[in-house]
């Protein structure tokens, strides 16, 4: 996997994608049982390498690879002249072994990570699980806030977005985070720019509440994990009722979890 997008280096335009590229490698270590994901510097130089070099020479004389895999629009090389039939041509004239995944659809629409971005910009995190085969996520070093929770009794986890990631809708969602060392909490993650306790609405954030775990997670790099949409983000009157929002809010994260189907799922 490459370590930016390369139409973000091909266009010059910001690209922002489903996970970092450190989520794509543990995602797929986790997920798929992969042991060894590499992250491919995308530089000028692999821009306008042609894409029977990028076969020759990336993957079979630096990589050694023996047998390739790809999606049937996929497209590489310099201006994209790659496709799937070339790439089978290339492969039967290297001797090498070669799959194309043929087009996968779900609810009569195909799977694409256009639709999947579109389905967490706008909130859906649910049908975007339908179609990712997980939960979206996002990982992240835990910092230091303006410690606002903390003086109503309610700490929260306080992630940076990644770079170049793609932020959810703005608003409250149930979550599941999984703590270093694998126990996992139901949460309440606000995704905004807070504007009961912040003036700035260009910045960003991710807060997470876990109800129930007392413990310093700052340096830790905790997976939050986005179950489903609950509500809007809003300005309050008072802490007191920003406070009364999220126990309401936790609440409904606990029940979410609690049903049969939720609880198999996350056994």
């Amino acid at each position: 996997t490459f370590d930016r997008p390369p139409k973000e280096v091909v266009t010059g335009k910001p690209v922002f994608l489903l996970n970092s590229p450190e989520d794509r490698q543990e995602l797929m270590k986790r997920i798929y049982g992969i042991d060894r994901v590499l992250l491919a510097p995308f530089d000028r130089e692999m821009m306008t390498l042609p894409w029977d070099a990028f076969v020759e020479q990336k993957l079979v004389r630096d990589l050694n690879a023996v047998h390739l895999v790809a999606g049937h629009d996929y497209h590489f090389g310099y201006k994209n002249q790659g496709d799937p039939q070339l790439l089978q041509e290339k492969c039967r004239e290297l001797g090498l072994g070669c799959d194309i995944i043929p087009k996968v659809e779900v609810d009569g629409i195909t799977v694409s990570s256009t639709y999947i971005r579109q389905l967490v910009e706008s909130g859906d995190v649910e049908r975007a699980a339908h179609f990712l085969g997980h939960r979206h996520c996002m990982t992240q070093t835990v910092g230091h806030g303006q410690r606002i929770g903390r003086t109503i009794g309610i700490p929260t986890v306080n992630l940076a977005v990644p770079g170049h990631v793609l932020v959810p809708k703005h608003g409250v969602y149930v979550s599941r985070v999984y703590l270093p060392g694998g126990k996992s909490y139901a949460g309440v993650t606000n995704v905004g720019t807070r504007p009961t306790v912040n003036d700035d609405t260009s910045k960003v954030t991710c807060e997470t509440f876990i109800p129930g775990f007392s413990g310093d997670l700052y340096g830790a790099d905790p997976v939050v994990e986005f179950h489903a949409y609950l509500s809007p983000s809003k300005k309050f009157d008072s802490l007191d009722e920003l406070k009364d929002c999220i126990h309401h809010a936790a609440r409904r994260a606990q029940e979410y979890f609690a049903k049969p189907e939720k609880k198999a799922q996350n056994g």
